[in-house]
């Protein structure tokens, strides 16, 4: 009993091998060649089984005494079928049939074994070859960390399943590269966005306390600034928020028009266009979408503080929403500066500004674009920004139709031109 119990942990402790690729593959091999093998043998040994076998003829003397026959022949040898004759016939060639049989299966099953050996072996070497690459492959993705994304596989040879492969981790780890490096811009931009108004907010208190002469009406003064500098902190934090909230998977997907969405984001900005006499002109079709209503709104937000904040006094704003069979297209153009066309792009990065100069009071945080093409990405929206010829911006985002949404009635012109104008 004691010795049992042993063999049981001693066997508990010790793990079974572990079952490689390179294994599996070997023993699918060897279970296929001995399966072929011995249905090969089956159908052999039935084919020569039931191999037609000729009649038995048996071949005797007949002694005819002492008559004669033509030409002084005193016997003659003839063929004659005899029932025993036949039997023991049979029987010879029933036994020798077996043996044969037999022999068939004994040498046949030999040669079988040792050719599913042979053919075991053959498998792992070339299972071991086949699978040379994907050891690369593996090895190399161990060694690539954070610190050295910019390794690549680069696998050589014939164009196949594992160089798909190869070239399909290469271009990820180019993306995660890519993501690594925005990530730690982003880190050190927002850390500096962060620390200003912080920075700007003790220095303040700090030359408010050292002031010997401080006064109740400089000590409100002093207050009321700090205010203004935590609402710009705020403004930003929420900023950041908005975009971390807009690069996230949407989890529930509702279906809704964009019109009254824009509708109020132009609704609400009407006083601080008219502050800074820009004209607001809006064309609004149906335009049916699929996805979170917020987002989109804070999308349409940002697009119109963006015209409305890049813009000069008596510019204009052009807001669209329209569909066809494909898309639902909202397009927000707008005059203002002009932007070289080799800028455009860069705007889309968080932090960004038209002027590189951080010490330049230039309005906003450099968030806006960068919010609006994360949304549009979660919505799987397509987003295109150019530069207009005389200042300003073009930006169309496509929103991809929901399925089997109806086609919007076509529009008029007497309705295109009755929407509102916002001034």
């Amino acid at each position: 009993m004691a010795l049992s119990d042993r063999l049981i942990r001693l066997a508990s402790r010790r793990p079974l091998p572990r079952r490689t690729l390179r294994l599996r593959l070997t023993m699918v091999y060897g279970c296929l060649f001995l399966a072929s093998g011995a249905g090969l043998l089956a159908i052999t040994y039935v084919l020569v089984a039931h191999a037609t076998v000729r009649p038995a003829y048996v071949r005797g003397s007949v002694d005819l005494g002492g008559a004669r026959l033509p030409h002084g022949h005193r016997s003659f040898s003839a063929t004659l079928h005899s029932s025993a004759g036949e039997a023991v016939v049979a029987s010879v060639i029933r036994g020798q049939r077996i043996s044969d049989l037999h022999q068939l299966v004994t040498w046949s099953g030999l040669a079988l074994a040792i050719m599913a050996i042979i053919a075991a072996g053959l498998g792992w070497v070339v299972a071991g070859r086949a699978l040379g690459p994907l050891r690369t492959i593996t090895a190399t993705t161990r060694e690539i960390s954070a610190t050295n994304l910019h390794r690549r596989l680069a696998l050589h040879g014939p164009d196949d399943e594992l160089k798909d492969l190869g070239e399909t981790i290469d271009a990820l780890l180019a993306r995660l590269e890519d993501s690594f490096q925005a990530q730690r811009a982003f880190v050190a931009n927002a850390s500096h966005e962060l620390r200003t108004p912080l920075t700007l907010s003790r220095a303040m208190l700090q030359f408010a306390l050292a002031d010997r002469a401080l006064t109740f009406d400089s000590l409100k003064a002093t207050c009321a600034e700090v205010l203004d500098a935590g609402a710009e902190h705020e403004q930003l934090l929420e900023a950041l928020l908005t975009l971390a909230q807009s690069q996230q998977r949407i989890d529930r997907s509702q279906t809704f028009d964009l019109v009254p969405i824009v509708q109020d984001v132009i609704r609400a900005r009407r006083k601080a266009a008219a502050a800074h006499n820009i004209t607001i002109h809006s064309a609004l079709h149906p335009a049916t979408v699929s996805g979170d209503p917020r987002l989109a709104r804070q999308l349409a937000s940002n697009l119109l503080d963006n015209a409305l904040l890049h813009n000069h006094p008596g510019g204009e704003i052009r807001v669209t929403t329209d569909a066809d069979a494909r898309d639902a297209t909202l397009v927000v153009q707008n005059t203002g500066p002009r932007v070289p066309a080799d800028e455009v792009q860069r705007l889309l990065q968080p932090f960004r500004r038209l002027d590189t100069d951080r010490t330049a009071q230039s309005p906003g945080h450099g968030l806006g674009l960068s919010i609006v093409a994360a949304i549009a990405a979660a919505h799987h929206a397509t987003l295109n920004i150019q530069a207009k010829r005389n200042g300003g911006l073009h930006i169309n985002v496509g929103f991809p139709k929901p399925p089997g949404s109806p086609h919007p009635p076509a529009v008029d012109k007497a309705q295109e031109l009755s929407l509102p104008v916002v001034r």
